[in-house]
């Protein structure tokens, strides 16, 4: 039963009954359910933005201890970087010079990983930046471990063949020369004797009477032996492999004939006087990739350090070459 409700009258000094109507009594409800879902929508935003529910506490435990593990994973593969540098830098050059064997191209060793969409599946999410750079860095890890695994691969086999290697590099004089007092012109910027002009000597000439026997500096095959009457003249080419071969020119004879293995002191000719050449000497040249080098630093195998030192000092002397 609803409470009888009565109002002061200060007219008539009594109180007199409140008569309260179906209207009044509907908008007196309303007004209180409209004041408790304001109220209620209050709380609910005001909680929806700054207090986390159980479950989303768990899942940014989750988030921060995922972020935590991919800067530890980055971490780690920022350390696998510098020691896989370091095995690079030491194959190149040290393993890789030691069997007189060239570097591995940087084009080769940072070549990426092809697909334009190989990551496509990785965007659209919050930390989609650190899941592609992650993998970006771990796909180049791959690639270069691959391509280092190769190298050592050929490495073992060079280390393998290294007696047959030592063998095969040119290691001696083609002339016998133990006073050193037969090379009468060395690699270099020389004077022509024909046109008086210098030009670049491609090799050293030794001096030698006709008929002086003529050394193959290292084990090979014979590429090239044949008789010409210009230039170098009668001439002989043997590829040594590892990338080496070695010319003799301007012999009198010739005493092995192509596709001929030989052996390091092998006689393969005698000095001459063929070609074009001012008196009998050998021309000899030391190619590496096909590019001539100074054959001097290829004697090791028979001169002592004092008297390659000899050789340096004369070699800077100005001279004429022989051909």
């Amino acid at each position: 039963m609803s409470k009888v409700k009565y109002r002061f009258n200060k007219h008539s000094l009594t109180f007199d009954k409140v008569q309260t109507t179906l209207k009044k009594r509907l908008l007196v409800f309303l007004s209180h359910i409209s004041t408790g879902v304001v109220f209620a929508v209050v709380i609910l935003v005001i909680v929806y933005n700054f207090v986390d529910s159980p479950k989303e506490k768990a899942q940014k435990r989750e988030l921060a201890q995922l972020q935590l593990q991919y800067d530890i994973l980055n971490d780690q593969l920022a350390k696998f970087t510098m020691v896989l540098m370091d095995l690079q830098d030491r194959d190149d050059n040290i393993y890789r010079v030691i069997f007189e064997s060239e570097p591995i191209p940087s084009t080769i060793r940072e070549a990426g990983i092809g697909g334009i969409d190989r990551y496509e599946k990785l965007k659209g999410y919050s930390n989609s930046d650190i899941i592609i750079e992650t993998y970006k860095k771990m796909d180049k890890i791959k690639g270069q471990l691959y391509v280092q695994s190769k190298s050592l691969d050929e490495v073992f086999s060079m280390a393998k063949n290294k007696e047959n290697m030592l063998a095969s590099i040119p290691a001696i004089q083609p002339v016998s020369n133990k006073d050193l007092t037969r090379i009468g012109s060395y690699f270099g910027p020389r004077m022509d004797p024909f046109y008086k002009v210098k030009k670049f000597h491609e090799g050293v000439d030794f001096t030698a009477p006709t008929g002086t026997e003529i050394y193959a500096a290292g084990n090979g095959v014979v590429v090239t032996a044949k008789r010409n009457f210009g230039g170098y003249g009668n001439e002989v080419i043997i590829d040594h492999g590892y990338s080496y071969s070695t010319l003799y020119a301007h012999m009198s004879k010739i005493l092995i004939r192509s596709g001929e293995r030989v052996k390091r002191g092998q006689v393969i000719g005698l000095v001459g006087n063929t070609g074009k050449s001012t008196a009998p000497h050998l021309h000899y040249e030391v190619r590496k990739n096909g590019r001539a080098v100074n054959p001097i630093y290829f004697f090791y195998n028979d001169i002592t350090p004092e008297q390659f030192e000899k050789m340096l000092e004369l070699s800077a002397n100005p001279s004429q070459s022989m051909d």
